[in-house]
């Protein structure tokens, strides 16, 4: 039986690994390669724990343009790139390819709808998808063929999230996580949510009343502070379901291709990563690492 597929949040696992190793990792030039050194360690990592039958890094748009349409703040807090990793991310893409992992990208829509998008289309194809992020967006696309292998803080481990696991962390099944954060807000990408609703209030509304509307419709009923926030932030929460909502892109299903230990190897020494060439030089393959 084929590996699943694994689609990975090619920005996020850059930035963690750049915050997560000391940037005194030189490599071409006397130039960082922090981000570019995890982020190959984090995939041969997945790659010798599931076998994929192909890997694809999605990048994406930093802020897509129709989210900030609905909500100008969306991302506006988050920091600028720094100098060092911006370099790294120009010659990430080229790294990746090496080693034969696909390149998915878009300037339109951010990385987080590529990701779902593959996973749909896997999903759809028979197969099995495994989407490598740390954005807890990505719970609205698990199922039983999906599962997000969640990044655990520091440099190294995953969490395999099914449906049951989405339901034990929100108290939500995953088709409703995009209601639950426009009530709960997400500080990461700069939602407020409901005022005064948390994340416990909010799975008990989505609970009892099956979706954010059914909670708008029903918020005569509740206590006087939560139904005043679901009634007054009523159309900016159904602004925040749709930012929070991945969209559905045309991408194609990756076919089939391993690993490329060597090809890897050639690319990391032509970027001063030498220590990383070696070690897979000396593999016998993805399982020696």
């Amino acid at each position: 039986m084929p590996g699943p597929l694994i689609a990975v949040d090619a920005p996020y696992v850059l930035y963690r690994s750049f915050f997560a190793l000391p940037d005194s990792i030189l490599g071409l030039d006397g130039r960082p390669v922090n981000a570019l050194l995890g982020a190959v360690n984090l995939l041969l990592r997945a790659a010798a724990d599931y076998r994929p039958r192909a890997i694809v890094m999605c990048f994406g748009a930093e802020a897509a343009s129709y989210r900030v349409e609905l909500f100008p703040s969306y991302h506006a807090d988050r920091p600028p790139v720094p100098d060092a990793l911006a370099w790294q991310f120009s010659h990430a893409p080229e790294l990746f390819s090496a080693f034969g992992w696909d390149i998915e990208s878009s300037s339109d829509v951010e990385a987080d709808d590529l990701l779902g998008s593959l996973a749909a289309v896997e999903a759809e194809a028979g197969g099995r998808a495994l989407i490598v992020t740390g954005d807890r967006d990505m719970y609205q696309c698990v199922s039983g063929s999906v599962s997000v292998l969640f990044l655990k803080s520091g440099i190294t481990g995953f969490t395999e999230v099914d449906p049951a696991e989405v339901r034990k962390r929100y108290g939500i099944g995953p088709e409703l996580v995009p209601d639950f954060i426009a009530l709960r807000g997400d500080p990461s990408d700069g939602l407020p949510g409901a005022p005064g609703i948390g994340p416990k209030t909010a799975a008990t509304l989505l609970e009892k009343y099956g979706s954010l509307d059914g909670a708008i419709a029903g918020a005569g009923s509740e206590q006087p502070k939560v139904a005043a926030a679901l009634k007054e932030s009523a159309s900016g929460l159904r602004a925040f379901r749709d930012i929070a909502t991945l969209q559905s892109v045309k991408v194609g299903r990756p076919a089939d291709r391993p690993t490329d230990l060597e090809g890897g190897a050639e690319a990391a020494r032509g970027l001063g990563l030498r220590r990383l060439a070696e070690r897979l030089e000396n593999a016998g393959g993805v399982a020696d690492l």
